[in-house]
C-alpha cells in the first residue's frame, strides 16, 4: 500500500524487537509487522533485529526469508526457544546489537529492545507495551508462584530484578521518542522512568471475527495462563457462582487452574485461531480479571459482538465502555477490585438482572473498530513524520551554530 503522506524516511532503517520467536507471539508481534508494513508502504525495507530470531526459517512466518541480525543469544544452547530463561544477560546482549548505521531505529519493546545503543545523530523512536512488569509493579505476584523462589532462590532473584529495574530506567534515557499503548502504560513509563510518552494503541486485527452468531450461555476467558493474569480469580468467582465457564490459553498454571476447577469449567487450553473465533462470537460475555498494560483479547471480544466484564484497572478503563457510567453504547462492566468476591458481585449481576440484553453485539463491533490497523498505521505515520522532521529541524540549527553561540 502507497501512503499519501510524504515522509522523507532515511534509506537504512532498523526494527528492533526482543525477539522472534513461535514459541512467544502476540500484539507486541503484530506491532512490529504493522510497523514493517507501513515502512515498505513508504519504499523502505527495513532491517530487522532481535535478540533471537526462530522465525525467518519457517516457511509459516511473515518473516519467512527475511535476515534478522541477532545477538550471542542465538547461538547458546536453547537460546531460541528458551530465550526468557538468559534474563540476566538480555540487557548486555541487547547492547552488543551494532545499529551504528541506522539513521532511524524503530523498536517495539517490553523487555530489552528500547536498550539498544544510539549516538546523538540517530533517532530512536520506542513502541513501549509495558516497563519490565516483573522488575517493577508486579515483582511481588512472580515471586510468589515462582518455582525458583520456593527452592530458596529468591533472594537471588530479587537482586537480579533490581539490577535490571537500574538499567530499564537508565536505558530510557537513550530513547528520543517513546510512544506507550495505553494511558496506563503511559504513567507507569513517567512513574518508573520519568519519561512523557504519546498513547498510540496497538493495532488489533478486528476483521476476522464475526459480530451476529447467535449468543449462547457460557462465558468465556482466553488469556495467557501466567501468574498476573489472575485467571485464577476467574475459576474460583465461577466456581462459587457455578456458571459455565471455558478457559483458552497455554502456560504454566495450566495444571493448577485445572486442579482447582469445578465442574462447570472447562480448561480447554491451546484452541485454533477458528475456534477462538467461534468462542468469541457465541460466548455471552468476556472474562478479564488481568490489570492489562492494553489487552488486545477483550478488544477482539468487542470486535465478536461479546460484552466485556474486566478488571476497572490498566489498559481495559481506554478500551472498555462500562455500563455503570451511563454512557450510550457501553461495551462491558469493569468491577473494581482484583479479588473473586469483586467478580461474583458483578457477574451475579450481569446475570440476574439479565445485562446482556443491555449490550448491542453491532454496537461493541463498531467501538472496536476504532482499534483497528489501518488507523494504527495512520496514526503512527503522523508520529514518524513529526519526530523526524523535528531532529532535521536541530541538526540544521546545530550545524548552522557549530560553536554553540546561540546558546548563550
Amino acid at each position: 500500500m502507497v501512503h499519501e503522506n510524504t515522509i522523507d524516511i532515511p534509506s537504512r532503517v532498523a526494527l528492533v524487537h526482543e525477539w522472534f520467536t513461535p514459541h512467544s507471539t502476540g500484539g507486541a508481534e503484530q506491532v512490529v509487522k504493522a510497523i514493517d508494513e507501513l515502512l515498505l508502504g513508504h519504499g523502505c525495507i527495513a532491517d530487522l533485529a532481535a535478540l533471537v530470531d526462530g522465525e525467518s526459517s519457517r516457511p509459516a512466518s511473515w518473516l519467512f526469508s527475511r535476515p534478522v541480525k541477532t545477538s550471542f543469544i542465538q547461538k547458546l544452547p536453547l537460546g531460541v526457544s528458551r530465550v526468557q530463561n538468559f534474563l540476566p544477560l538480555l540487557p548486555f546482549a541487547i547492547e552488543q546489537l551494532d545499529l551504528s548505521d541506522y539513521p532511524l531505529i524503530i523498536s517495539s519493546s517490553h523487555l530489552v529492545a528500547k536498550g539498544v545503543l544510539t549516538n546523538p545523530e540517530q533517532v530512536h523512536i520506542s513502541y513501549v507495551h509495558t516497563p519490565v512488569r516483573y522488575a517493577w509493579d508486579q515483582m511481588h505476584i512472580y515471586l510468589k508462584r515462582s518455582a525458583l523462589s520456593r527452592v530458596g532462590l529468591g533472594p537471588l532473584i530479587r537482586w537480579q530484578l533490581h539490577c535490571l529495574r537500574q538499567w530499564d530506567q537508565l536505558s530510557a534515557i537513550r530513547v528520543n521518542y517513546i510512544l506507550a499503548n495505553s494511558r496506563f502504560t503511559a504513567r507507569r513509563i513517567s512513574s518508573f522512568w520519568g519519561r512523557k510518552a504519546e498513547v498510540l494503541h496497538p493495532p488489533v486485527n478486528v476483521e476476522r471475527f464475526r459480530w451476529n452468531l447467535p449468543r449462547e450461555d457460557f462465558y468465556l476467558c482466553l488469556s495467557r495462563l501466567v501468574p498476573n493474569k489472575r485467571v485464577d480469580l476467574v475459576v474460583e468467582a465461577f466456581n462459587n457462582i457455578g456458571l459455565p465457564l471455558y478457559v483458552v490459553g497455554e502456560g504454566p498454571e495450566k495444571n493448577f487452574l485445572r486442579g482447582i476447577a469445578g465442574p462447570t469449567i472447562k480448561i480447554l487450553g491451546y484452541q485454533s485461531k477458528t475456534k477462538v473465533e467461534e468462542l468469541m462470537g457465541r460466548c455471552r460475555a468476556f472474562v478479564y480479571a488481568g490489570m492489562e498494560d492494553f489487552g488486545i483479547a477483550p478488544v477482539e471480544a468487542m470486535a465478536a459482538g461479546a460484552p466485556v466484564i474486566g478488571l476497572g484497572k490498566g489498559g481495559l478503563l481506554d478500551t472498555v465502555r462500562c455500563i455503570s457510567k451511563g454512557i450510550s453504547h457501553p461495551t462491558g462492566i469493569l468491577f473494581s477490585e482484583q479479588t473473586a468476591s469483586s467478580l461474583i458481585d458483578v457477574v451475579s449481576w450481569f446475570e440476574e438482572s439479565k445485562l446482556w440484553r443491555e449490550f448491542s453485539p453491532e454496537s461493541n463491533r463498531l467501538w472496536a473498530e476504532n482499534f483497528r490497523p489501518e488507523l494504527f498505521s495512520l496514526r503512527f505515520e503522523r508520529v514518524l513524520k513529526k519526530v523526524l522532521e523535528g531532529h532535521r529541524r536541530a541538526c540544521a540549527v546545530a550545524s548552522s551554530d557549530p560553536a554553540g553561540l546561540l546558546d548563550f
